[in-house]
């Protein structure tokens, strides 16, 4: 399984940084590739200053070894030796009038002294953070990802979708990070679902991203915006980096577990501001944003 799910996010990483490519027409991805000192390595890719992306990044790692303390605290287990792999990516666009996208896709392994495998589960999810609200917008991401989730049951959108909204949800701020999408983790072999089946699932949301986003960049991606509005996007990026660095377990497994700072830290914006008790004024359309960020809302 984890050879078969490696081959499959090196192919999506090819098919998500081509599209996107000829999407900003302008701008390329460079490519990195990496290796951990404990084992394993990645293939990092990064687009900047281009004429729709500002910054993005669509990195896969495949790392194993022993697992850290702090993940052995995290699973409650004694020393063991893991493989974990996944694709992980985030897009800045330049025009505020384009929300920000995150998506990731990932495997997990655990083995006993003898190197059987004793625990695994997939998880992942992809989720949208606009600076302006375009209704269709939301809705089309939405139905999206309901489509890829109705092929294999109808209850894991609505499932997954409130679970997005649950961790996506920057609490020392009160509001969510965005509008949310899918959000599904430790899914493990079940009486429903062998592992094979949750590969089949993954996968359909994998496949469904270029879907999901590329039509509202296509969309937004030449509408006019003033210097004010560029400000806003600047502003509500900070809100992006605070949850990155505050709540998000994906960063935070990175850096506990001696991850590539740089493929870790590309999710962070290249402009951002802090600005002291900032608030929209009454009746804007930044206000209508930030009420919807404080009450998710069903998108169909």
């Amino acid at each position: 399984m984890k050879n078969k799910f490696y081959q499959y996010i090196q192919n999506l990483q090819n098919q998500i940084t081509s599209k996107l490519e000829k999407v900003d027409g302008v701008a390329k991805f460079r490519e990195d590739i990496w290796e951990r000192p404990e084992g394993g390595g990645g293939r990092t890719r990064i687009i900047e200053n281009g004429a729709v992306f500002e910054k993005g990044g669509v990195n896969i790692s495949a790392v194993h070894g022993k697992l850290p303390d702090t993940m052995q605290k995290l699973f409650n287990v004694g020393e063991a030796d893991f493989f974990a792999c996944g694709l992980s990516l985030v897009i800045h666009p330049k025009n505020p009038m384009v929300p920000t996208v995150h998506a990731n896709w990932r495997y997990f392994e655990m083995y006993d002294d003898n190197g059987n495998v004793i625990n695994s589960w997939f998880g992942g999810g992809q989720d949208l953070t606009p600076y302006y609200l375009f209704e269709e917008d939301g809705k089309h991401f939405h139905q999206t990802c309901k489509t890829a989730c109705d092929k294999h049951n109808s209850e894991f959108y609505p499932k997954y979708k409130k679970q997005c909204d649950t961790y996506f949800w920057n609490a020392h701020r009160n509001e969510a990070r965005g509008l949310g999408g899918l959000f599904f983790d430790y899914c493990k072999a079940n009486d429903e679902m062998s592992m094979e089946d949750w590969y089949n699932f993954v996968t359909e949301v994998g496949n469904s991203f270029l879907e999901a986003y590329v039509p509202i960049v296509e969309r937004r991606k030449d509408l006019p915006y003033t210097e004010a509005q560029r400000t806003w996007q600047e502003i509500r990026r900070g809100r992006y980096v605070e949850f990155n660095l505050v709540h998000d377990k994906g960063t935070l497994f990175g850096l506990k577990t001696n991850g590539r700072i740089e493929s870790i830290l590309m999710s962070l914006p290249p402009h951002v501001q802090w600005v002291y008790d900032h608030k929209p004024e009454e009746g804007s359309e930044e206000e209508k944003l930030i009420k919807v960020l404080q009450h998710p809302k069903d998108w169909i």
